[in-house]
């Protein structure tokens, strides 16, 4: 028996450390700390509610819209405002851009990168992975970079600037598209689209989108082995075999996203157990902090009636961050948990063979970004230059709501009370805190720690590359984790 600290991890956003117990060269317990505490929810309490669309942005620097639309969401029910039908495209394009964004990094920058360690020096498709995805060396990472870089031109236009952007609001949007603009972010939109096309995918938008079974994936794969990305990635986990590596929970988590102005989400909300789809009550959310640097309170607690109280010497605490549970389980959220409560037929199929793993994550993200390229098409099309983007709210003295969004990573939701007119508390329920919390007040590990349990370590390895693929599959987001 021995252990090892991996951590810091590189090519994540914030601070993770991951403490193992290895036995007969495998992962036989683990623990995932979150060593950075920020305070968020203590900088909040006491301001002005409008505060918020300025405080909350600033938790994270690569999913700061998602921040901003989970606390204009919150305001919005406590004001009882409604956004016009612009407002409600423009905050969908600005959201869809952003998640866009985020999977085109993981795929190229974050994930993929691992496959070029010499490590892998003797796999057949190594050579081209290093080619392809050597951390700024390699040809597709680089063209990637760069597409995303005109794509965020977007957020430029919609929001004045990106990450923390301002122009979303508790009404909607305060900036609408003229014309002349709606047209220059079509070429932004058509130009993702066509390095999708012919670099990622090697086939249309809407074919990728719509796989409807294992053999119409195979039947792609096999029209052009060597064209597209994804298809060497799917090369790759075939012969490493990903989707045996980094099970997840049993139950998925999403609460539904892109709702259009008449409230018809474009992906569905609900829990997936992997027979049905169930409503998300809101009700039976608890974080847990019995392995958290915070104090405990009467024990798991709702976030409407959440705590943040640092206390660095707790004993049995190993991370900052909390463990969300939904009826006393443990979810994992992210694509493909928003892919699984859509229904998308593909990637149910593979779930009910092997549930969550490192292969079904990725290819849940890879999916998602052409959903998401599609929609932002949508978005720009039912805009209409001119028209209303954004209604007054007008901030009550006392109100308790809960804004709820889909980030990249998965489900966000921030839990706000006000008093005297003043901020009481705001909690904030992380994506990353669903997926790495630690264990609860039963002892039962989070989804990552449970997911990397049976990871193999080889011989010598200090950072294991099999607990790597594991933690970068859920793509985490510690700053959002610590907030």
């Amino acid at each position: 028996m021995k252990r090892l600290l991996v951590g810091p991890f590189n090519r994540v956003e914030g601070d993770l450390e991951v403490r193992l117990e290895v036995d007969a060269g495998r992962v036989r317990e683990a623990w995932v700390n979150a060593p950075m505490y920020r305070g968020f929810e203590q900088i909040l309490q006491g301001k002005h509610p409008l505060d918020a669309l300025v405080v909350v942005p600033r938790i994270c620097g690569i999913c700061s819209v998602t921040q901003s639309v989970a606390a204009a969401r919150a305001l919005a029910a406590a004001c009882g405002v409604q956004a016009p039908p612009n407002g409600v495209w423009l905050t969908n394009l600005m959201l869809a851009c952003e998640n866009a964004a985020d999977h085109l990094t993981h795929f190229y920058l974050f994930f993929m990168p691992d496959f070029t360690r010499e490590v892998y020096a003797g796999r057949a498709w190594h050579a081209q992975a290093v080619q392809r995805f050597a951390p700024l060396a390699g040809e597709h990472a680089r063209e990637a970079l760069a597409v995303r870089q005109r794509w965020l031109q977007l957020m430029g236009t919609l929001g004045g600037k990106w990450p923390h952007t301002h122009s979303i609001a508790p009404g909607g949007s305060t900036r609408n598209l003229s014309a002349p603009e709606r047209l220059r972010l079509g070429a932004r939109v058509a130009e993702l689209r066509g390095f999708l096309e012919r670099v990622l995918y090697g086939a249309p938008l809407e074919e990728v989108a719509s796989w409807h079974s294992e053999a119409a994936l195979a039947e792609w794969l096999e029209r052009d082995p060597q064209m597209g990305d994804l298809r060497l990635f799917l090369h790759i986990a075939a012969d490493l075999d990903l989707q045996a590596l980094g099970r997840g929970p049993d139950r998925t988590l999403s609460y539904g996203a892109f709702a259009d102005p008449e409230g018809r989400h474009a992906m569905a909300p609900g829990v997936w157990d992997g027979q049905q789809l169930h409503a998300v009550d809101l009700a039976h959310i608890t974080e847990d902090a019995r392995h958290a640097w915070l104090a405990e309170g009467a024990g798991p607690l709702h976030p409407a009636q959440g705590l943040t109280e640092p206390d660095a010497d707790k004993p049995g605490a190993y991370t900052w961050n909390k463990a969300p549970r939904l009826d006393g389980q443990v979810l994992e959220t992210g694509a493909l948990a928003r892919q699984l409560a859509q229904g998308q037929p593909l990637l149910r199929a593979l779930w009910q063979r092997s549930r969550g793993n490192v292969f079904t994550r990725v290819l849940a993200r890879a999916m998602e970004l052409a959903q998401l390229v599609l929609l932002a098409q949508d978005c720009l099309r039912a805009i209409v230059p001119g028209a209303p983007c954004c209604e007054e709210a007008h901030l009550p003295e006392a109100a308790d709501a809960v804004g709820l969004c889909e980030a990249a990573r998965g489900s966000l939701g921030h839990w706000l009370s006000i008093r005297g007119g003043r901020i009481a508390s705001y909690q904030i329920v992380a994506p990353t805190g669903w997926n790495f919390s630690p264990r609860d007040h039963a002892g039962t590990p989070g989804a990552l720690e449970a997911a990397l349990v049976g990871a193999p370590v080889l011989a010598g390895e200090r950072s294991p590359v099999a607990v790597q693929h594991i933690v970068r599959s859920f793509d985490p987001c510690m700053v959002c984790t610590v907030h």
